[in-house]
């Protein structure tokens, strides 16, 4: 069956109109891809990528600004994230920004957050690293939860178990709240130690009296206080007696050695002071010296007036008046 004209401009125009829509179909999703657009690279390091997925967008302060192009293993505990960012954005990323990894609401798709900087940065190059900050995720958040109720758990068991020694009495604190004599002593030792704080602000209000009253001018106090020539003299008479002190410790111990040597029969003094026969011979010795010197005196007068000497001791004389 031939076809009419009507029917094959009808079919013409359908034809052109859904190419038309195709075109404009893959414009749109390949500029929401950033397939039609100029862009380049971003790179960031993250320990946990939390669900991201390749196709996620990229937002920078909120507006989308490029998607996720590769995601990457380095190491097991290094996953390197791959952004495709406008090139329009370029000027606006500096290399202090940091990226986030967060949720498109409560339930949605996974994106990457890039937080510009706080300082005066440079522009990040294509290709080039910012750094990342990883965000505690849910499975984490339920974990420390889960350890955090259970040391809640093990602390309210301990609690109770030192409530129940405080009821029965056990330990110090216990006996404080359940023994009244005890209670009675404290109490006794609490006034006490008021006594004791009246009498020693007591104490020292006297001392301060005693010190106003001090002469710092005139007084002995004063000028050990004050004059620093005087607090030398003081420091070297203490040195003096000190080096004093020590030299008589060390002539009191020759002296109790020699005391000691006596006792024991040793030296020439013991000898002097228990040795009869040697003392009797000193006394001789020292009568036989005085005989000699009284003998020696008269021998001296008689050369005095001998003819021979008499001159001698009359020049002796005479030079002896001239020297007064």
């Amino acid at each position: 069956m031939a076809r009419t004209n009507a029917q094959k401009t009808r079919l013409g125009f359908f034809v052109v109109l859904g190419t038309a829509l195709i075109i404009i179909a893959s414009y749109l999703i390949g500029n929401n891809q950033s397939l039609f657009s100029k862009t380049f690279t971003v790179t960031t390091v993250f320990n946990n990528v939390n669900g991201l997925q390749l196709g996620n967008n990229v937002r920078y302060s909120g507006i989308v600004v490029g998607t996720v192009k590769g995601i990457e293993m380095e190491n097991d505990s290094t996953i390197r994230v791959r952004m495709s960012i406008e090139e329009k954005m370029h000027r606006h990323i500096k290399k202090d920004a940091i990226a986030t990894i967060g949720s498109d609401g409560l339930v949605g798709s996974m994106i990457v957050n890039i937080i510009p900087g706080k300082g005066a940065s440079e522009v990040v190059g294509s290709g080039e690293e910012i750094d990342s900050y990883s965000r505690i995720g849910a499975e984490d958040m339920l974990s420390t939860l889960n350890v955090t109720n259970q040391n809640a758990a093990l602390l309210t068991a301990d609690l109770l178990k030192v409530t129940q020694s405080l009821k029965n009495g056990e330990g110090t604190l216990g006996k404080l709240l359940n023994d009244t004599l005890m209670a009675q002593n404290l109490q006794e030792i609490v006034v006490n130690l008021k006594y004791t704080s009246v009498e020693a602000n007591s104490a020292m209000k006297e001392l301060n009296s005693i010190i106003e009253a001090i002469d710092l001018e005139e007084s002995v106090a004063g000028v050990l206080l004050n004059d620093s020539l005087m607090a030398q003299k003081m420091r070297k008479t203490i040195q003096n007696m000190e080096t004093s002190s020590v030299a008589m410790d060390s002539l009191l111990q020759n002296l109790n050695g020699t005391v000691n040597q006596m006792k024991e029969g040793k030296g020439t003094v013991n000898l002097l002071v228990k040795d009869t026969l040697l003392a009797n011979q000193l006394q001789r010795t020292m009568d036989n010296i005085e005989q000699g010197t009284e003998r020696f005196n008269e021998n001296m007068e008689a050369l005095k007036h001998n003819f021979l000497t008499r001159r001698y001791f009359k020049r002796q004389e005479k030079e002896s008046r001239k020297k007064e």
